[in-house]
């Protein structure tokens, strides 16, 4: 049970989740009419695809001679199973190619254009030096995709987007980018000399703790704001659940040698993007 809960994890099973999850919040909070059902299976497929997309370029980035034992646990894993990775992005995509002629146009559109940017950015990242400057724009880069696929695909299918709905998809992006800087600083913290080059160590730990916490105040701090400025229960309850998981996130960074161990941080960290299932 153990194995098949690892191996989930290593593919970033409960990262799919999260953005189903979320993409329903944004679904329900923006509910002018129905999002269309092949809307999250979408998602899901394209979230897995560019994860494990990336792992694997990072391990060819790395090299064949790179001995194992120096790999992190998630890179020896996409290591030992990069044939069938690959075939499973292959089937994932094909899929995915299939479902997208359901899709009303304004998703075609918007997937096509996030597409786009998104194999620029891995094809580009696996290009660029293990320290290049550039590769310091990763964290803040993947959070901003990351809600745009979540938020986006919902406010494409929508006739306008209120002031409620921007906030909290600023609130969501904020939250997507404390978890990847969160993580890049646990990793500093686990194994300094296998770290990514990332803004963690660019930075260092205590700015990168004090950006962390600002982070945490700025999205408690609209959540509790959203409460008394809008009307809506749902928003109401959507703000402070995003607010829980700015506080989870804090919770994880307050307490690095705990959460640390056996990278329970990527666990749990990944595990606050379900918080919605709270409220749906």
């Amino acid at each position: 049970m153990f194995t098949l809960l690892r191996n989930a994890y290593y593919l970033s099973v409960p990262v799919v989740l999260g953005a189903v999850l979320s993409n329903r919040l944004a679904a329900r909070l923006s509910d002018v009419e129905p999002v269309h059902w092949a809307t999250p299976v979408v998602l899901a497929l394209v979230v897995f695809m560019i994860y494990t997309a990336d792992r694997l370029f990072d391990i060819r980035k790395l090299g064949r001679t790179t001995p194992l034992a120096e790999l992190t646990a998630r890179h020896r894993f996409h290591r030992l199973n990069e044939t069938p990775l690959w075939w499973a992005i292959i089937v994932a995509g094909l899929i995915a190619l299939v479902l997208v002629f359901f899709l009303p146009w304004s998703v075609v559109e918007f997937g096509l254009i996030l597409g786009a940017v998104c194999a620029a950015y891995v094809g580009i990242v696996f290009s660029l030096p293990k320290r290049h400057p550039s590769l310091l724009l990763k964290e803040p880069l993947v959070a901003v995709l990351y809600a745009a696929g979540v938020w986006g695909s919902v406010w494409v299918q929508r006739p306008s987007i209120t002031g409620t709905d921007i906030t909290e998809g600023l609130m969501f992006t904020a939250i997507a980018f404390q978890n990847l800087l969160l993580f890049a600083v646990m990793e500093e913290l686990e194994h300094a000399k296998q770290a990514d080059f990332s803004l963690a160590t660019h930075w260092g730990i205590a700015t990168s703790n004090t950006i962390l916490t600002v982070i945490t105040v700025v999205v408690v701090g609209a959540a509790l704001t959203l409460c008394f400025v809008v009307d809506d229960r749902f928003a109401q309850r959507s703000a402070l659940i995003m607010g829980l998981m700015s506080l989870s996130l804090y919770g994880i960074q307050r307490f690095p040698n705990r959460f640390v161990k056996n990278e329970r941080y990527r666990w749990l960290g990944d595990a606050v993007f379900w918080f919605p299932a709270l409220v749906l």
